[in-house]
């Protein structure tokens, strides 16, 4: 399942076994070989969809992990970008991959829990890949409320999500196999490792991102291709802070 060089099955298996915030310490120096980390055309289309948008000066990628979202925020600010996480071993391979200096924003890096940022009303974007999981249905509103307040009036925070697989295929049953496991292990083994895939359902995300605050809106990722039925494969939500 893992890239050439990535994580042997015993580091998965010692990883699923830690907590989320040390199985992702041990995981960080081989995340980028692993089918974990968010693919480039997925990075491309919203990088092209966030241009559009624009422009941005500033901007913050939630749970930026190996800084994979950083690199778009690049691309589509002006002036600053920063990357929170709190995995200080992702947050170490994310400053080895984006070393200070040379053109474009500046970036930085923090190291904090998001359901508490450490941020006013400083940013005109922020964005997030494949973090949501990692989190459980009653802490999303909480999620939600914190970028919206490290988010000044009128700005925009983004993130794909995909269409989910057709009841009854093979990617259904291994995401539902996936849930159902990882519910099990946390049963019975402490501490704990969140991470569900199918907890993560658009139209919650849709009402707790309007709670919060938020104006939304859904914009489909043409480049990402459509489904049998002739529906987006993956949608940008786009929340955006009116006042």
């Amino acid at each position: 399942m893992s890239a050439e060089q990535g994580p042997t099955v015993r580091e998965l298996a010692v990883q699923a076994l830690s907590s989320t915030e040390r199985g992702y310490d041990l995981l960080a120096p081989k995340f980028d070989r692993t089918p974990y980390r968010t693919p480039d055309r997925v990075l491309d289309a919203v990088t092209r969809a966030v241009r559009e948008l624009g422009p941005f000066d500033t901007g913050l990628d939630v749970c930026c992990g190996t800084g994979a979202g950083v690199a778009v925020l690049r691309q589509t600010c002006r002036e600053r970008a920063v990357g929170v996480d709190f995995s200080a071993g992702m947050l170490a391979e994310a400053r080895a991959a984006f070393p200070s200096g040379g053109e474009g924003p500046a970036v930085h890096w923090v190291r904090a829990d998001v359901r508490s940022l450490p941020f006013g009303p400083a940013f005109d974007l922020a964005l997030s890949f494949g973090a949501f999981g990692h989190f459980l249905p009653a802490e999303r509103f909480g999620l939600f409320a914190e970028v919206y307040g490290s988010l000044r009036p009128g700005g925009q925070f983004v993130f794909p999500i995909g269409a989910p697989p057709p009841v009854g295929s093979r990617a259904y049953w291994s995401l539902l196999g996936f849930d159902a496991a990882m519910r099990v292990r946390n049963a019975l083994w402490r501490p704990r490792f969140i991470m569900y895939y199918r907890t993560f359902r658009l139209g919650d995300v849709l009402e707790d991102l309007t709670q919060a605050g938020f104006a939304v809106r859904l914009q489909p990722l043409a480049r990402l291709g459509r489904r049998t039925d002739g529906s987006p494969r993956a949608r940008l939500v786009v929340a955006t802070r009116e006042r």
